[in-house]
């Protein structure tokens, strides 16, 4: 059996395309917020790409909020590689970014609470997040009643 070449490494300017594409198809299945060519433009260094043998099967993003707290989003894996670990090792590297740069608590808002939760995440309430993360929610189709689950993995105290 063939050994599989698994990169993870931050997103370049040529991944836009296919940011767009993946996160934008879970947007239109209510599985995230949809992303315009801008915004992704604007946040490309939140972004880290998984690729398969040279080949980009996901992203996920890190996006600092304050100064101990950031929030994973975006994070989607082409469905042919679904339920395969690499939604487990993309988190686990935007983790470790966050662990780099001295980040203490990562937030999470999804409709997969299973997932998150065996990567050390716990539920929590909504009124323990800023008011300002809810900026982007201002924009989403289920606005004002979501169906997110937030929760929160401390990193450090």
């Amino acid at each position: 059996m063939k050994k599989e070449d698994i990169i993870i490494r931050k997103s370049r300017l040529e991944d836009v395309p296919f940011i767009r594409q993946i996160v934008n198809k879970f947007a239109e299945e209510g599985k995230m917020l949809p992303l315009s060519i801008n915004q992704i433009y604007e946040r490309i260094r939140d972004f880290s790409i998984i690729e398969k043998n040279g080949k980009v099967i996901g992203c996920g993003a890190l996006k600092i909020i304050w100064r101990d707290l950031a929030e994973i989003r975006s994070v989607a894996i082409k469905k042919k590689y679904q339920k395969k670990g690499y939604g487990k090792k993309i988190v686990e590297e935007l983790l470790k970014e966050a662990e780099q740069i001295k980040i203490k608590k990562v937030f999470v808002l999804t409709n997969n609470p299973a997932f998150f939760s065996k990567l050390g995440f716990e539920k929590i309430s909504k009124q323990k997040l800023p008011h300002k993360i809810w900026i982007d929610c201002i924009n989403c189709p289920k606005f004002p009643k979501c169906d997110e689950i937030p929760m929160m993995k401390i990193l450090a105290k």
